[in-house]
């Protein structure tokens, strides 16, 4: 009888190592590593050797029945190989399930970024406009706009801007209150956003247009 448990040690350990390569084979890993073969075997070897537990518990008397008779002794040899080559099934699912968290809480934390990004843009103009500036209506030399350097087109564009009831303005809407065509509003905005009168925002709803405070001082000098 002694023999016979040292013959199912060794059956269970072949059996597991063989189900761990075929394993490594079967999952067709790119990891080049010299030990990276060693994880499925050692789930294998461990799967085959819980196979007499199972068959305890289901009350099967095989690994008693495998001393008298070789043929039970064979199916028992095949079961320990199916243990094995199955523990890639768990081993995976558990993996996979982390490694698919891990991606969605990175594509989430993405789209906050993104998101974060977008807003602080689309409320920078809402805190410029509503903070007081330490020394109002001043300046310092060389950073203000002479109201003459703008044409009558950048005037029209920026009173617009600011004279509607929204903040952020769209490119149809500038169009229609201003009474030009879109490259003309398109070309002075950008005028307008290198002197430093007009901002722009990207959102969800496309690009806007803001007035800056300093577009709103040099609109104070043309009143």
């Amino acid at each position: 009888m002694d023999n016979h448990f040292f013959v199912l040690a060794i059956v269970m350990l072949i059996a597991g190592a063989f189900g761990g390569i075929v394993n490594f084979y079967l999952l067709g890993r790119t990891d080049e590593r010299p030990n990276a073969w060693m994880r499925p075997v050692v789930l294998g070897i461990g799967a085959s050797f819980l196979v007499p537990v199972v068959l305890d518990v289901l009350s099967i008397k095989l690994v008693i029945e495998s001393a008298e008779d070789p043929s039970k002794l064979l199916i028992f040899t095949s079961i320990c190989l199916i243990a094995a080559i199955l523990s890639r099934y768990l081993s995976g699912s558990v993996g996979d399930r982390v490694a698919e968290e891990a991606s969605r809480a990175s594509m989430r934390v993405d789209e906050l970024l993104v998101e974060l990004r977008n807003l602080q843009e689309e409320i920078a103009p809402l805190i410029e406009t509503e903070t007081e500036t330490e020394l109002a209506g001043q300046v310092a030399a060389g950073e203000e706009v002479n109201p003459s350097d703008l044409d009558v087109t950048c005037n029209k564009v920026l009173k617009t801007l600011a004279s509607g009831r929204f903040i952020f303005r769209s490119l149809s809407g500038l169009c229609e209150d201003s009474s030009a065509d879109e490259a003309t509003v398109r070309q002075t905005l950008a005028v307008l956003i290198t002197k430093g009168l007009a901002g722009r925002s990207r959102g969800p709803k496309g690009e806007r247009w803001f007035v800056t405070e300093r577009g709103r001082r040099v609109l104070e000098t043309l009143q």
